[in-house]
């Protein structure tokens, strides 16, 4: 399997380009804010082809370039349907000031993806050559997915102890967890994600966040505060 990725120019969120191969259809995970040049310079690189578009939540540093990525390659967009409302004007749902600085900086009206396809939990895609598992976790949002596939990246190295690959989306950071106090978030909500749906993932799983550097589910297990609190029989 390749994997490559980048940060955004606002808020570090991560795009992460998914394929069997370089040379390849591929999946577009999470195209937020002024991405479009280095996705191009990415997918020429390594001779990639979109085959779809997956978004881990609806938040628009995570959905900003989702429609002309769409358009470009003649994909769809897929995002969970408690997200699915989310696509249709994001920046409302900003708060009053942040809503007014993306006013200022980003001026082109926004539209929606021509194409949505709404995605649930457990849900398996067959999709560019890879199987993708949707697991749903709310807290960050209603919607908020992870997306599972089995194997690991060719280039990363570890001695055969990683096995698997989780695109966390906000649900789960190197240390930390995405913020459940923005509209759509709940903090009972994530306790019960991390509990029921990261927690029980094998140790031996590569995460690749949302935003910061890459993890795995043995480190945060051992060190993350939020899961360690989350883990079953520590209450409800």
């Amino acid at each position: 399997m390749f994997v490559t990725g980048f940060p955004a120019a606002a808020f570090a969120t991560n795009c992460y380009l998914v394929a069997a191969a370089p040379g390849e259809e591929c999946i577009v995970v999470d195209p937020g804010i002024g991405v479009l040049d280095r996705l191009a310079e990415v997918l020429a690189e390594h001779r990639l082809r979109p085959a779809a578009v997956l978004l881990t939540h609806g938040h628009l540093d995570h959905v900003y370039s989702v429609t002309p990525v769409c358009g470009a390659h003649g994909v769809a967009a897929s995002v969970h349907a408690e997200d699915r409302y989310r696509l249709k004007d994001p920046a409302s749902l900003l708060g009053p000031e942040l809503k007014a600085m993306f006013d200022a900086q980003f001026t082109s009206p926004w539209k929606e993806p021509d194409d949505v396809v709404e995605i649930g939990d457990g849900q398996r895609l067959q999709v560019a050559g890879l199987d993708v598992e949707v697991l749903h976790a709310p807290g960050h949002t209603e919607g908020s997915v992870m997306f599972a596939l089995p194997g690991v990246p060719d280039a990363v190295t570890g001695g055969g102890e990683l096995t698997a690959t989780l695109v966390s989306g906000d649900v789960l950071f190197a240390g930390s967890i995405g913020r459940t106090d923005l509209t759509g978030g709940s903090a009972s909500a994530m306790r019960r994600s991390l509990r029921e749906k990261v927690w029980p993932l094998d140790d031996g799983t590569l995460v690749l966040p949302g935003h910061g550097p890459a993890t795995t589910i043995r480190q945060e297990r051992a060190t993350n505060p939020y899961l360690l609190d989350a883990a079953p029989g520590d209450g409800a």
